[in-house]
């Protein structure tokens, strides 16, 4: 395919995205044009499905829609690409450093032998001429070897610098896949590999553990009233007002759609719903205002089922009884917190 012809191809692909984002009147933003530009080209089949059954469902996507959509069909295929790259780069990096030390290898075994060829010349030689031949012949062989020596050492500190920053760019690509991107907690993904080895580490030390998940009251109601825009808003709400009521060791993570949960090392049943109940009563105490009308939509509750670790306990005991927790937590009214004490407080009121 010609230049001319890929240009054209590409420019029509381009074009229907535009036109899919004016049509849903969504905003053109990098992530959405790379979204219906895919579509339109028809590159990823699942993707394309995903579309189409929300399309033929409702008769509109929304930006909401739009952003699942692409973290669970773009994004992990980037940050598998990403991490390839840096892989690679620094495989090229150890590569070169692997070539710098045959290189000086060689130069030192060169060295060696120019060493005991002077040492042989030296018995034999009868004249202050050949001496000094030998002299000028060792200095040459020793600026040689201290020369290949020095490159070594500049392109090691070079390749230590691009080490360094390659490890670092995997280590925000490893953030990056671990945290959900509308809340900024951890993921699911990051709360499976860490529930699993913070009941490793408690059930060693005989420590306590303790596990919160909270659920969002009458989100879907509120989402399908108000839009999804102003359902990010609230979950933003809710992630900050849990990421601000627990320590840094403790992990917040965005266990499902409005759902989070609260991984608590070395906190027991009590101390757990105390934590719990700061953060009922700090999400209780915000007043959501709608950012496009200044409208104000009142007060945001969550319920809250609380866990304990007990000896044996795998993973999927734990999240079951906090489960069950927070199941009992909406039967009791909603905006409560419930666990394995036996706790009756209701939080109608901050």
């Amino acid at each position: 395919m010609s230049q001319r012809d890929d240009f054209k191809r590409t420019i029509a692909f381009g074009d229907v995205a535009l036109s899919y984002m004016k049509r849903n009147e969504l905003p053109a933003i990098p992530r959405n044009y790379e979204l219906w530009y895919t579509y339109a080209a028809g590159f990823n089949p699942a993707l394309n499905r995903a579309v189409d059954t929300i399309i033929e469902t409702r008769h509109e996507i929304t930006n909401h829609d739009v952003s699942e959509i692409y973290d669970r069909y773009l994004s992990p295929n980037h940050l598998g690409d990403r991490i390839d790259k840096v892989g690679t780069t620094i495989s090229e990096e150890l590569d070169g450093i692997i070539n710098l030390v045959d290189s000086s290898l060689g130069s030192t075994g060169d060295y060696s032998v120019s060493l005991k060829g002077a040492q042989d010349a030296l018995s034999s030689a009868t004249t202050a001429s050949q001496i000094k031949q030998l002299i000028r012949d060792l200095v040459a062989a020793t600026e040689k070897t201290e020369s290949t020596n020095q490159k070594l050492d500049d392109q090691l500190k070079e390749s230590r610098a691009h080490i360094t920053a390659l490890q670092e760019r995997l280590e925000a690509i490893r953030y990056e896949s671990l945290t959900d991107e509308l809340t900024t907690l951890a993921n699911r993904r990051h709360f499976d590999q860490s529930i699993e080895r913070a009941i490793e580490e408690a059930t060693a030390s005989g420590e306590a553990l303790s596990l919160l998940l909270s659920d969002i009251d009458h989100f879907k109601k509120f989402n399908d009233t108000y839009g999804h825009q102003t359902g990010d808003q609230v979950l933003r709400l809710v992630a900050l007002a849990v990421k601000h009521n627990v320590k840094s060791e403790d992990l917040t993570c965005r266990y499902g759609g409005e759902e989070f949960a609260v991984i608590l090392p070395r906190a027991d049943a009590q101390q757990a719903y105390e934590i719990a109940e700061r953060i009922r009563q700090s999400v209780f105490s915000k007043e959501l205002v709608k950012r496009s009308t200044g409208e104000n939509l009142g007060r945001i509750t969550i319920s809250i089922g609380i866990a304990n670790l007990r000896l044996g306990d795998t993973a999927s005991d734990l999240i079951a009884r906090a489960d069950k927790a927070l199941y009992s937590a909406k039967d009791a009214g909603r905006n409560t917190v419930r666990g394995e004490l036996e706790r009756k407080k209701t939080g109608t009121a901050a």
